[in-house]
Order: C-alpha cells, then structure tokens, then sequence
C-alpha cells in the first residue's frame, strides 16, 4: 500500500510542476518612437509568459526592429523576469531574408538540439522557417509552433466598429516563410484574430496597476497612446491583445474552443483591407476550412471564452 501512495504523491507533484518548454519568438514594437503608436500586445504578452508557472521560457529571438526589441525586450525581463537568466537573441531584421542565418536561427537551433520545444510565433515567420529550411534534421525536436495568424473563409479582420478592415500582418509580411512551415510536418497550432476579437483591453481595465511601481507605471503610460489610435481608427479606446490568445492556447488552452485537424491551405481573392492596402486589388489569404482538400491540417483556436480576458488582467496585477 506504501508503495502506491509514493507513486500516487509523484505522479501528483510531477503533475504540478511540469512545465511546457516554449522558445519565445517577437517582433515586439511596444513604446517604439515613431509617427504613431506602435502596437503593444507582444508586450504584453511576454509579461504575461514570464509570470505564467505553466511555462519556461528558454530562450527569446527577435524579429523587424531587431535592435530596438533586443532593448526593450531586456528592459522587460530586468522588471518581470525572477527566475533563470533568459538569453535574447536578434533574428531578421526586415523579415525578407528567408534562408539567411541570424543570431536567433543559430541559438534555437542550439536549443533544440539539446530538448525538444514548443515555439511561440509571435510575427512573422522569417526566423522559424530559415531554422526549418537550413536545418531539416532539427525538425523531429520542435513539437508545435503556435502562430498569431489565419482566418476562416470570409473572415474579415475589423476590430471596433468594423469600419477599417486590417490585414493578417504576420502571413502577409513574409508569405513565403509560412510556406515553409505548411509543407513540412511541424504541427502548427493557429491563434490570431478570430478568438482574440473575443478580448478587449480599455483604460477602465488597466486601473489596477500599481502607477507606484516603475513597471506597471511604464506599462500604463505606454499603452495610452496605443489605445488613442484605436479609437482614432477603429472608434473604441481601448486594443485587442492579439498575441495573448496565441499564448493563451499553451498557457489556458481550456478558455478556448477550436477546429481540430482542420485543413489549411492559401487562397487567392480579392483584398478585404483596400483602405490600408490600396495598392493591392487581389491577395493570398491563409484560411482554414473542413472543405479544403489540403493535406496539411492543423488545431485552429476559433473563440475566446468568457474568463480568459480576465485571465489576462489577473496576469498582469501579479507582483513578482
């Protein structure tokens, strides 16, 4: 009987502390000097990742902007990071260079060669798919990616008052990264705007922070401007935390409902967003659909359910 109680206490306590391996991959742009705001989610999200016990957080690459991420990303993890050391790393710079190695490519691939890995995709694909295309042997060592991007057919993507139709930044950015990824045998897990339009973050939901704490202050006065350009564009003060969701389907994956095995293909169609992409009449969509005869399927998060935004707002009021 002794015996039994053992494995039951092990099995119970490797049960509480087993954590998900994650490679953290951004093209953070929060608080970044330019003509107008720059959108905060990837900010958000990291703070949110690093006070997640669920995950551990191995390494960071960056992508676009590799030199201001590189600091900002560090400014984040000097606040919110209490555990291990976590090493940055900067990948591709403009995301057009497919192929061509980087300080990020070459340290994930280091990693994964000592255990396997669940990437976290938060842009566009450039530095996974260079990893993937450069190093198929390391392939059988990365057990999911889970990417901020696809829709279902006929999806537009209108935050707000739906008035300004945007465009699927991280797939269109860099189509033939993703290309990449969809012809080899990675599983892919999809989390982008379809479950993240289920959250919104306003003004009245940042209350809690503490403007005492050099952290939250920043964090609070960042986001300000973020959310005036919203209303500007989209008529509501206030974001939707796109990549959370992309996080939250390995940290809370039970807040979301999905499409299992769903086939995934990229179509061709006229432009949804004209008015932010005048210039391109037609363009390649990455959707998913049970009616696609594609050979490539993957888990696709279709909703946000009620809970998971508080979820979001709960991580963030965390003290460390």
């Amino acid at each position: 009987m002794k015996i039994y109680k053992i494995l039951f206490f092990l099995l119970l306590t490797t049960g509480i502390t087993a954590q998900t391996k994650v490679w953290f991959d951004t093209d953070i742009m929060i608080g970044m000097p330019d003509k107008e705001a720059r959108e905060v989610d990837d900010g958000i999200t990291l703070i949110m990742a690093l006070k997640q016990p669920q995950i551990q957080i191995v390494g960071i690459s960056n992508i676009t902007y590799v030199d201001y991420g590189y600091g900002v990303i560090n400014k984040i993890l000097n606040w919110h990071n209490k555990g291990a050391a976590i090493p940055v790393y900067k990948g591709s710079a403009f995301a057009n260079d497919l192929g061509t190695e980087n300080d990020g490519t070459r340290a994930l691939y280091q990693a994964l060669k000592k255990e396997k890995l669940t990437i976290l995709a938060l842009g566009p694909m450039t530095n996974i798919a260079t990893l993937v295309k450069n190093h198929p042997d390391i392939i059988p060592q990365i057990d999911r990616v889970v990417i901020c991007a696809a829709r279902t057919p006929g999806l537009p993507f209108n935050p707000g008052n739906g008035k300004v139709n945007v465009f699927d930044y991280n797939y269109e950015f860099d189509t033939a990264s993703m290309d990449v990824l969809l012809h080899s045998t990675i599983p892919l897990e999809f989390a982008g705007y379809e479950p993240s339009s289920y959250t919104h973050i306003g003004k009245i939901d940042l209350a809690s922070l503490d403007l005492t704490n050099d952290a939250d202050k920043w964090l609070y006065d960042i986001v300000q401007p973020w959310m005036e350009l919203n209303e500007r564009y989209f008529g509501v003060r206030g974001f939707i935390p796109f990549d959370c969701s992309t996080l939250g389907i390995v940290t809370h994956p039970e807040y979301f409902t999905y499409y299992e095995n769903i086939p995934i293909k990229v179509t061709y169609k006229k432009n949804d967003a004209l008015a932010i992409q005048p210039n391109k009449p037609f363009k390649n969509f990455l959707e998913v659909s049970y009616k696609f005869k594609s050979q490539k399927k993957v888990k696709y998060a279709r909703r946000a359910l009620q809970g998971f935004e508080e979820k979001i707002l709960e991580t963030l009021r965390v003290k460390n």
